[in-house]
């Protein structure tokens, strides 16, 4: 979740730069064969499991220590997408769970490419561009292989999974190592189970204090930067349920998720309409062995 609101003005500098760009290869040079039943997800799926924990932080030392599940599952992605490989991915859900499980594998490949670092800020972007975003470096400079294409992570996120696919709940799917992020869950998204496993994401991160938290006394409500970047997705898919609702709010929106006294809280702030707060993004890394 890459939020580069930073570089919806990349300069046209970046043309430039391409051969500034670092290409992390699959360990099999992206050549890996599929297996009877077609394309599966059970790799990253057994990664997800060994490595990631209740919070949702992942063991970056044991991941690079041990990456065969991971490199076997980037060689894969690597060979076949739902673009080389139509009849593989047959439908929406099929193909947004390939490319949720590419993006989370990419991030956690180029996380263990650098390790050890604190953040993701710590992968550098080339000197004389040092002025792009912090994060620059590990969301646009670093390039990784999807069906035989190059890609940086944030072509990944912006141009293929918010480019196809409008439905707001990926952003709280897709992971950026980083602790403002979702929390990774420790098994990997299946086109089966995509909906509940979208919904159930949806609602994890919404109810979640560190992502929306009211507080009555200031009348005040504190929400994640990931809302309020994606503020337009949020509220376009709203209003395309609800359009009756002609000026929804991130509120109304996240109404739909919360449960419980969140939801009464919420309730209270719109009747008096509490001013919205946006919480900065914490781009510590999402490390199990950091003692943070």
């Amino acid at each position: 979740m890459t939020h580069h609101h930073c570089h919806r003005f990349l300069p046209t500098l970046l043309l430039g730069v391409v051969a500034s760009c670092s290409t992390i290869p699959p360990a099999n040079h992206g050549t890996a064969a599929l297996g009877p039943s077609g394309f599966s997800h059970e790799l990253i799926d057994q990664v997800q499991q060994r490595f990631v924990d209740a919070r949702g932080r992942v063991d970056y030392a044991a991941l690079q220590a041990d990456p065969e599940a991971l490199d076997g599952y980037y060689d894969l992605i690597a060979a076949h997408t739902p673009d080389t490989d139509p009849l593989l991915f047959p439908d929406d859900d099929s193909r947004l769970a390939f490319w949720i499980n590419a993006y989370n594998t990419a991030v956690m490949k180029t996380v263990i490419t650098h390790y050890p670092i604190t953040s993701v800020s710590d992968v550098r972007p080339p000197p004389l561009l040092s002025l792009l975003s912090e994060q620059s470096g590990f969301f646009y400079f670093q390039r990784l292989i999807f069906g035989g294409e190059t890609l940086n992570l944030y072509d990944l996120e912006h141009k293929v999974i918010r480019g196809r696919f409008a439905d707001p709940r990926i952003h709280f799917a897709i992971n950026c190592a980083s602790l403002g992020c979702p929390k990774l869950p420790s098994e990997a998204f299946q086109p089966e189970q995509l909906q509940q496993q979208l919904e159930r994401e949806t609602r994890r991160f919404l109810n979640e204090e560190r992502n929306l938290r009211v507080d009555d006394v200031a009348q005040t409500v504190h929400l994640s930067s990931i809302l309020s970047w994606y503020e337009e997705d949020f509220l376009s898919w709203y209003l395309g349920e609800f359009p009756a609702d002609t000026d929804p709010t991130l509120l109304d929106y996240a109404r739909l998720y919360a449960t419980g006294d969140r939801l009464a809280a919420i309730e209270r702030a719109q009747a008096v309409n509490y001013e919205i707060i946006i919480e900065p993004y914490d781009w510590r890394l999402n490390d199990q062995t950091a003692d943070y």
